[in-house]
């Protein structure tokens, strides 16, 4: 018989090895992620021979399919196809196959494998990366194909083109598909988006002089200075020299295009207006809309259409915004925001002022099911409030079990684990493919119990008939977040429409600029606002605190929103874009705007955005908090000028819809 002193030696003993070797476990563990790390780093660094060095430590590693993918990809351009298709039949229906598979397309273009490129390119799921597009193309143009149309739908952003999308335009316009206005085109677009080495390329298509279409986008002031040159293809890099010009001078720009008038065309005229009149745009500048009147019928690209719409909208002129719209490619013309707008258009042409009928009405009930910013409003223009749908039955377990037991949400959780957020995200994304709506509650109940609450709201946000709005909008750390913002008197549903526009409720979540936490509190913003609220022993390390991040933000949140006259439409741009800003923009009113109208035409597309889906979630976090139906209209109402008084107002007859 063992004593009872000996047997309690004994599990002690035993207890300490378990421990002990959990520790060493967690500790090899630890090493593996930080070699897998490693071996990201090398393949990033197109380092082969450190990819191979870290891939030989990890024989063992917890997710193999990625070591062996760093290790294909370090020696991609060397590999042997049969390697290749052994990777994807090893690893047969995971994220990463795919992953792999858009880099072999596009090694497969770059060496004009065109047999093995269209064998492969059908097996691309996610199909989403342009460059891989445009060598698709190619490979239908040489067989004969006609893909011009598809080609111009495709080539509106120079700066993801790579060779790929230069080498398709160069194929199209070499074959007879692309007329040289097709390349003068591209070549304006080019000066758009600051794209030099594309301008470059596509004057070299035209035989024209290479090195002024750099100074073009390069320096514009010199290539201005030197003047217009005679043949077309100079008239069209001088265009572009004077939309780069505008973009730090209007007037220089507008005195040269004036100067060289008399030896442009009438459409090369309006093409040189049109580029001075979108930079012009971002200045919301008074003479903007005269810039526009001056490019008459000229092809616009499609920041020029939406930037002349914004432009009619502004100045109240809804026969142009409506004219406009129509005008636009379908694409453009059918998504939310220009539906929303048509419908708006056709009724101010119709003198109608409240409930909208025939193609207006039928404009909005086509996109008030929609869950986002237009369709809210597109809701309460049929005249209907915003509410939240009474929510199903409760995800059980059972339910839950499933998701939890799937390979592609355990690696997903592995990388969120490591920080490893795009891993991890594409993991999630793939193993949400294929599931019911029911499912996707599921999954993202099982995001919420992990508390990767980005996860939660993005799954959640993908239903359309079974939908749970607590997913959808969540409320976490209320018991900090409810004392700071009743304290400082702030809408507690703004805060958190902010915060999950802002980071999606991740704690760690740092910017490219250095903005840190729920809030995304820049270090620099953080140390100010400690400064005025006397919290005298600030550290950057604070601002991954959520007490702390949450004390920062609001009371930051509130400075700017007294500085903005308590208008937290201009308050929520501001936080984004910077009070200094907002004052410039703000100065362009002369008079009270609808607040639509003001979002509308924000100049940062980044700011234009957030804004819009920081005001329609806070209206959906209102209808949660107070239980009852609401109206983003009445949230949004109007801003005004600074300074601008109720008697001024009432003397302008201004109504807000």
């Amino acid at each position: 018989m063992i004593s009872v002193s000996k047997w309690i030696a004994g599990a002690v003993v035993v207890a300490f090895t378990s421990f002990a070797h959990a520790d060493d476990t967690s500790a090899d563990s630890r090493r593996e992620d930080d070699s897998f790390l490693l071996l990201r780093d090398a393949v990033r660094q197109d380092d082969a021979s450190k990819a191979d060095f870290y891939a030989a430590r990890l024989t063992n590693y917890s997710i193999p399919s990625y070591v062996d993918y760093y290790r294909l990809k370090s020696h991609l351009k060397d590999a042997a196809p049969a390697e290749i298709r052994n990777f994807f039949q090893r690893y047969q229906g995971q994220a990463i196959v795919d992953r792999l598979r858009n880099d072999w397309l596009l090694e497969l273009g770059r060496k004009r494998d065109w047999a093995t490129f269209d064998e492969q390119y059908p097996l691309f799921v996610l199909d989403d990366d342009t460059q891989v597009k445009c060598y698709a193309l190619i490979s239908r143009a040489l067989k004969g194909q006609k893909v011009a149309d598809d080609a111009r739908a495709l080539l509106t952003a120079p700066s993801v083109y790579g060779q790929p999308c230069a080498d398709l335009i160069a194929t199209l316009y070499q074959s007879g598909q692309f007329t040289t206005e097709d390349l003068y085109a591209q070549l304006r677009l080019s000066g758009e988006f600051n794209a030099t080495g594309q301008a470059r390329r596509i004057v070299a298509l035209l035989d024209g002089p290479e090195k002024s279409a750099v100074q073009a986008v390069d320096l514009p002031t010199l290539a201005v200075a030197k003047g217009i040159g005679p043949s077309k293809v100079e008239h069209q890099i001088y265009i572009v020299a004077l939309g780069r010009l505008a973009k730090t001078s209007i007037k220089l720009a507008t005195l040269a295009l004036n100067k060289a008038t008399p030896k442009m065309t009438a459409q090369e005229q309006q093409q040189a207006w049109a580029a001075i009149a979108l930079q012009s745009s971002y200045t919301l500048a008074p003479e903007t809309s005269d810039y526009w009147k001056r490019t008459n019928s000229a092809p616009l690209s499609i920041d020029q259409i939406q930037w002349k719409t914004r432009i009619a909208l502004r100045n109240g002129d809804w026969r142009q915004v409506e004219n406009n719209i129509r005008a636009m490619p379908a694409s453009l013309r059918n998504e939310p925001t220009w539906v929303y707008w048509l419908g708006r258009a056709i009724m101010a042409r119709d003198g109608v002022t409240s409930q909208p009928t025939g193609e207006a009405l039928q404009l909005f009930r086509s996109i008030s099911d929609q869950s986002n910013y237009y369709g809210q409003l597109a809701l309460e223009e049929s005249g209907k409030l915003i509410t939240i749908p009474p929510a199903g039955a409760p995800v059980t377990a059972a339910e839950i079990a499933p998701i939890a037991a799937n390979p592609n949400f355990q690696r997903a959780l592995k990388f969120f684990g490591m920080r490893l957020r795009f891993e991890g995200t594409r993991e999630w994304n793939w193993g949400l493919r294929g599931l019911s709506e029911r499912e996707h509650l599921a999954a993202a109940e099982y995001a919420r119990q992990n508390n990767i609450l980005d996860r939660m709201v993005n799954t959640s946000d993908r239903t359309r008939i079974q939908v749970d709005y607590t997913q959808r909008f969540p409320s976490p750390h209320n018991d900090v977040m409810h004392p700071a913002t009743q304290t400082l008197g702030l809408d507690k549903a703004w805060v958190y429409g902010l915060i999950r526009q802002e980071s999606r409720f991740i704690m760690d979540a740092q910017s490219h600029v250095g903005a840190s936490g729920l809030m995304q509190v820049m270090p620099s913003t953080g140390r100010w606002v400690a400064k005025k609220i006397g919290l005298t022993d600030f550290a950057q390390d604070m601002l991954s605190d959520v007490r702390y991040n949450i004390m920062l933000g609001t009371n930051y949140l509130n400075m700017v929103l007294g500085n903005m006259d308590g208008n937290e439409v201009l308050a929520t741009a501001a936080y984004n874009a910077g009070p200094g800003r907002l004052r410039t923009w703000r100065a362009a009113l002369t008079k009270p705007m609808d607040s639509t109208i003001f979002i509308e035409s924000i100049p940062y597309s980044e700011t234009r955005t957030y804004v819009k889906n920081v005001m329609s979630n806070s209206t959906y976090y209102a209808a949660l908090f107070e239980g009852r139906p609401q109206s983003l209209k009445a949230r949004l109402g109007n801003v005004q000028p600074k300074g601008y008084t109720l008697q001024e107002e009432q003397e302008t007859s201004f109504t807000p819809r």
